[in-house]
């Protein structure tokens, strides 16, 4: 099984687990609705910070490669 495959099931075990837990807390059906919306904001905020930060690094990686690569190409041309 790949590792996205289980970080996206976490979640959506996550997410499941709090709205459930919101959904049986003896609240207003407002306040239950309001709270759903500020989880689902919250764990979207966190996602849209680790989705940047995986793409910060893959594209420092990517550049990192890149430059080694032109090194070499260098390196390779002057021999």
């Amino acid at each position: 099984m790949s590792t996205a495959k289980v970080v996206s099931g976490v979640l959506a075990g996550l997410a499941v687990g709090t709205v459930l837990g919101i959904l049986f807390a003896p609240e207003k059906g407002s306040e239950t609705r309001n709270k759903i919306i500020d989880k689902r904001n919250d764990l979207m905020d966190k996602l849209k910070s680790k989705y940047g930060d995986l793409e910060n690094s893959l594209k420092n990686e990517f550049k990192n490669v890149k430059d080694e690569v032109t090194n070499l190409a260098e390196k390779g041309n002057t021999y």
